[in-house]
């Protein structure tokens, strides 16, 4: 088990409301993402859960049971930090063994969850390794072998991947979805990344200012912005948004089309503009075109192969199916 509901909690800081009251539920073996800017609230928010902060107002539930005051040690979860924190004059072995020696369990028992947990994660061939020996991917693993031997009802994760290099991070992003597909443990995850949190979770909560702005599957929040500033932050490249007087042809303040949903040509469209840097990625050109309409440039994607000279006049033209709508409080218009 391992369903987590949040009633009505707050966190303030002397006199600053960083959380103002919220409600969440997290189901039982559900991969929850919780991202934002940087100052958003996530971090904050996973440590009340864990109990590693007082909340200063409203009730944690962790399987049914009011866990708000019981301490961190009792409430069944296991966190995986940013930072490795493994001992260095231990092996892999004995690193992922500590908890449960701490929690004096038998020899045999502990020899049978070690390697259990080092076979979930391919540590197996490390076991008798120091953390001195090992890339920065697989100490971040025995961290996570370090937890999985408690055998928590929730994993929660405080942006783990953000000490790895890319493609270290792409990685272990694969790696912790497999594990989580493996054990069906419910996960927490706290990344100021987006891609992160498209590729891995169940549901997002989109958090800005202490505020859930939105709480879904990545796509429905993809698709289905609840308001601007879900729309511009989960995707990348980010949403065009424009304002003016094509937003009020669509009786809107502001409309929202994707990179994807522009056609780009060179011989006719709707928005004439000049095509500024473009990013070729292999797979996907971004062309950075700017209109005469608009006042900032527009991001669109188009195939691999296309290519267009810097400075030459084309022609744009939004996929209407795929336009977004939003008032003049940023809020999505059905």
């Amino acid at each position: 088990m391992g369903r987590i509901v949040l009633e009505k909690v707050s966190k303030k800081f002397g006199t600053v409301e960083v959380i103002p009251p919220l409600d969440l539920t997290i189901e039982d073996g559900e991969f929850t993402v919780f991202v934002g800017p940087s100052g958003c609230g996530k971090s904050t928010l996973l440590r009340l859960i864990a109990g590693l902060e007082d909340i200063t107002s409203g009730v944690v539930h962790i399987d049914g049971k009011d866990a708000t005051s019981v301490s961190p040690a009792k409430r069944g979860l296991a966190m995986v930090f940013q930072s490795y924190a493994l001992y260095p004059h231990m092996t892999v072995r004995k690193n992922i063994a500590f908890p449960l020696r701490m929690a004096k369990l038998g020899k045999a028992e502990i020899k049978q969850k070690v390697e259990s947990a080092a076979a979930v994660l391919n540590l197996t061939d490390f076991l008798d390794r120091k953390p001195g020996q090992l890339s920065g991917g697989q100490r971040q693993r025995v961290a996570i072998g370090r937890a999985i031997v408690r055998e928590p009802s929730a994993f929660l994760f405080d942006e783990p991947l953000s000490n790895l290099d890319a493609a270290l991070r792409v990685g272990m992003r694969l790696e912790i979805s497999e594990m989580h597909k493996r054990l069906q443990t419910t996960m927490v995850y706290v990344t100021h990344d987006q891609v992160e949190a498209m590729t891995m979770a169940d549901k997002i909560v989109v958090l800005h200012a202490g505020v859930i702005e939105q709480a879904g599957s990545p796509l429905d929040l993809y698709r289905s912005p609840c308001n601007i500033f879900v729309a511009g932050f989960i995707g990348s490249p980010k949403m065009n948004l424009l304002e003016g007087p094509e937003a009020a042809k669509h009786d809107a303040h502001t409309i929202g089309i994707r990179p994807e949903h522009l056609g780009i040509s060179d011989s006719e469209g709707m928005w004439s503009g000049t095509v500024g840097v473009s990013e070729h990625l292999g797979s996907d050109t971004f062309f950075h075109v700017t209109c005469d309409a608009f006042p900032a440039p527009l991001t669109v994607r188009a195939d691999g192969e296309r290519k267009l000279p810097y400075g030459s006049k084309v022609f744009l033209t939004p996929d209407l199916a795929h336009l977004h709508r939003f008032n003049a409080e940023g809020l999505r218009i059905e």
